[in-house]
């Protein structure tokens, strides 16, 4: 059966870019993610942006975390320059994985979709527990390098690595990606 795959923006949101958690070192996906997004609205592959949609005050990640992306706010909405085009999908999470008590499985196994192709922030974190449950779930992970990051160096690469080894994701180039989804 034929590779049917998908991309996942995984919160690139103004709170991570410009607010309470913002970080330089996220700043610099921001251009790679673009171009990837422009060739799959062409190519017409899902694109699905999940979201860190907190509860304001009672959220567990408070605990570990500043708040941020708090539901209905602006620090919880996709960055201007990697907004959501019509045809899009958005799925809001509470925890750091997009399947985490989330309608994400379902929808993807509506769109028959059987590979991810993953990006955003935090590579150690919130990508690596979504690569977690997809792998969990029977999907192939790509990861395009140049479209994920963290915090620090060493924890981007502990991520990439954990990644590769645990749950066989494919981490390779923008290049390479964007070759294998224009075939």
């Amino acid at each position: 059966m034929p590779t049917k795959c998908a991309i996942l923006v995984i919160d690139m949101l103004n709170d991570f870019i410009k607010g309470s958690l913002k970080s330089e070192r996220f700043r610099r996906i921001i251009p790679y993610i673009k171009e990837l997004l422009r060739v799959a609205h062409e190519k017409k592959i899902p694109v699905i942006y999940v979201n860190d949609s907190h509860l304001e005050e009672i959220d567990l990640e408070f605990k570990i975390w500043p708040p941020h992306a708090v539901k209905g706010t602006w620090g919880a909405e996709v960055i201007e320059e990697l907004a959501p085009q019509k045809g899009d999908y958005i799925i809001e999470k509470r925890r750091y994985s997009g399947f985490y008590n989330t309608d994400l499985d379902d929808m993807l196994r509506e769109l028959k979709v059987d590979t991810l192709i993953l990006t955003g922030i935090c590579t150690d974190i919130c990508v690596q527990h979504t690569a977690a449950d997809a792998f969990y779930r029977g999907y192939k992970i790509i990861i395009p390098m140049e479209c994920v990051e963290s915090l620090s160096e060493k924890d981007h690469k502990k991520g990439i690595e954990t990644m590769k080894r645990l749950y066989n994701a494919k981490v390779m180039p923008l290049k390479q990606v964007l070759s294998i989804i224009t075939k």
